[in-house]
C-alpha cells in the first residue's frame, strides 16, 4: 500500500457503549515502506566489479547499510554480450567505459558467474536482486577509435537481424561499416524474438527476484525504424491491404508530418502492437520457468513522446487517442502493456531545477502522470538520473537527493523509488545523502 497517497486504515480506539470486556489494545498499523532500488549499469561499474567479488561485497554491504532494499544488475549491456553463464549468447569479456579523459576497454578475465555473485552477495545482505537486460540490441559500434563489440559484429548473430532505417538517403540497415553507437535488432523479426526469449529463460532459471527489460523498444533513430521487408509484410497484414506508400513516412523523417494520414497513425499503433505482443511472450517465458520471478520493464516516463520508440507502456484502459489524437488512432490503447507486468520502472529523469511540478519533465509530474497512465494495472517505481541531466553532471547535489524522493514517492505517489546509477553515488559521494533520506523516510512511517 502506498502510504503517502492511500493512508492505511487506523483502528477505532473508542470502546462500544455498555458493559463488556475492556477492548484489547491494538498496535497502530504502520504503513509498509516502499522498495528502494539502485541500478547497477554494467559498463559504468565494470572497472570495479568485473574481476573483484570482494569489491562487489563491499559496496553491496554499504548499499544495504544506507537503506536500499533492492539491486538492479545490468547483465546484458548495449554490447549485447552477457554477464551470466549462457549457452546461447557470448560472454562480456570487455566493455567500453569512460576513464576520466577518454573511453577505453575494461577487460574481464574472471570466469566466475557475475550474475550469480550478485545474487549470492545481495541475498546474504538481505537485498532482493533483479536482473536487467537490454533487449533489442545486437552490439555497439565503437566511439573514439575503439573496436566495435557484440555478437552482430562477431558474426554470432546474423547481420540481417538489424533494423532497417528510413534515412534521408533511403532505406539502410542500422548495421554498416563505421557505425557508431548501439545497433538495434528488429523487434518484428520472429528469429530475433526467439533469441531474446531464450536468454530470458536462462536468466529466469537463476534465483533472481525479478527480470526487467530495458530498451524493449525500437531503436534510437525513432520514427526512422523499422522498415524492413519483415515489418512491411506484417504491417500489410495488420491493415488488411497494401500500404499506400512505402516507407510510411518521407525519407529521413524524424518528426511527424503535418496532417497525419490514417495509415501513418496505423503504423505507430502497429509498432506498439509488436512490442506489446513481445512483452506478453516474454512474461510467459519468464513465468513458465519460474512463476515467482517478477517480470517488468523500464521505460522513459515521457509518455507524450514515447510513441517515437514504438511503445505504449500505459494501461490498455487508458484511451490514448482521447488526448493524443495527433498521433494515436483508436486502436493504439489496445497495445498498452502495463497489465502484463508485475512491476515497472519509470525514468523520471529531470534536471535539478525540475524536481517539483505537475507537468512532464518534472520528477513529481512524471511520477504522478505515470500513476494515472498505469491506472493501477501494475505497481511502479520512479527514479532520478543523478548524473546526466542538467545540474546533476558535476555532483555537489547532496541537498537535492531527499527532494527527488519526496517528489517521486511522497508527492508523485510512486510505489517505489530507484536511482540511476550506483556509479554516480560512488563518484559524487552521495552515500550519506541517501542514508539520511531513507532514514528520515522510515522514521515518518513509525511516527
Amino acid at each position: 500500500m502506498l502510504w503517502a497517497c492511500t493512508p492505511a486504515a487506523q483502528p477505532d480506539p473508542t470502546p462500544e457503549p455498555g458493559p463488556g470486556p475492556e477492548p484489547v489494545p491494538v498496535d497502530p498499523v504502520i504503513p509498509e515502506a516502499v522498495p528502494r532500488y539502485v541500478w547497477i549499469d554494467a559498463a559504468a561499474n565494470f572497472p570495479y566489479f568485473a574481476n573483484d567479488k570482494a569489491y562487489i561485497a563491499k559496496e553491496v554491504k554499504q548499499l544495504a547499510e544506507i537503506g536500499f532494499t533492492d539491486l538492479v544488475v545490468d547483465v546484458r549491456p548495449t554490447e549485447a554480450t552477457v554477464l551470466w553463464n549462457s549457452a546461447v549468447a557470448p560472454p562480456a569479456t570487455r566493455l567500453a567505459t569512460w576513464q576520466g579523459s577518454h573511453y577505453g576497454f575494461v577487460y574481464r578475465e574472471a570466469t566466475w558467474d557475475y550474475l550469480q555473485a550478485f545474487i549470492d552477495i545481495g541475498h546474504a545482505e538481505g537485498l532482493k536482486v533483479h536482473a536487467s537486460l537490454n533487449t533489442f540490441v545486437g552490439g555497439y559500434g565503437g566511439y573514439y577509435g575503439l573496436e566495435s563489440e557484440g555478437p552482430i559484429f562477431s558474426g554470432k548473430i546474423p547481420a540481417s537481424w538489424a533494423t532497417v532505417q528510413n534515412t534521408a538517403d533511403g532505406l539502410r540497415s542500422s548495421y554498416y561499416e563505421g557505425v557508431q553507437g548501439t545497433v538495434f535488432l528488429n523487434p518484428a523479426n520472429d528469429d530475433v524474438q526467439a533469441y531474446i526469449l531464450s536468454l530470458l529463460k536462462e536468466v529466469a532459471a537463476y534465483d533472481v527476484d525479478g527480470i526487467i527489460l530495458d530498451r524493449c523498444r525500437y531503436d534510437d533513430s525513432g520514427l526512422q525504424s523499422d522498415f524492413s521487408d519483415i515489418s512491411k509484410t506484417k504491417f500489410t497484414e495488420y491493415i488488411g491491404g497494401e500500404p499506400i506508400g512505402w516507407p510510411i513516412f518521407p525519407a529521413g523523417s524524424t518528426t511527424l508530418p503535418v496532417g497525419m494520414g490514417d495509415q501513418q497513425k496505423d503504423w505507430l499503433a502497429f509498432r506498439c502492437k509488436i512490442i506489446h505482443d513481445f512483452i506478453v511472450k516474454a512474461a510467459d517465458a519468464v513465468h513458465g520457468v519460474n512463476p515467482k520471478v517478477k517480470f517488468g520493464a523500464y521505460v522513459g516516463a515521457w509518455y507524450s513522446d514515447y510513441y517515437t520508440s514504438g511503445v505504449n507502456w500505459a494501461s490498455p484502459r487508458y484511451l490514448t487517442h482521447k488526448l493524443y489524437s495527433k498521433w494515436a488512432n483508436s486502436d493504439y490503447h489496445n497495445y498498452g502493456y502495463a497489465d502484463h507486468c508485475d512491476y515497472m520502472f519509470l525514468g523520471c529523469y529531470a534536471s535539478t531545477q525540475s524536481i517539483y511540478g505537475t507537468t512532464e519533465w518534472t520528477m513529481e509530474g512524471f511520477a504522478a502522470r505515470g500513476r494515472s497512465l498505469l491506472m493501477g494495472d501494475t505497481v511502479f517505481a520512479g527514479g532520478p538520473d543523478i548524473g546526466n541531466p542538467e545540474g546533476w553532471q558535476n555532483g555537489l547535489k547532496s541537498a537535492y537527493i531527499p527532494k527527488t524522493f519526496d517528489a517521486i514517492v511522497t508527492k508523485g505517489c510512486a510505489d517505489g523509488y530507484f536511482v540511476f546509477d550506483l556509479c554516480h553515488i560512488r563518484m559524487f559521494e552521495y552515500w550519506n545523502a541517501f542514508k539520511k533520506t531513507f532514514q528520515d523516510y522510515t522514521d515518518t512511517l513509525t511516527n
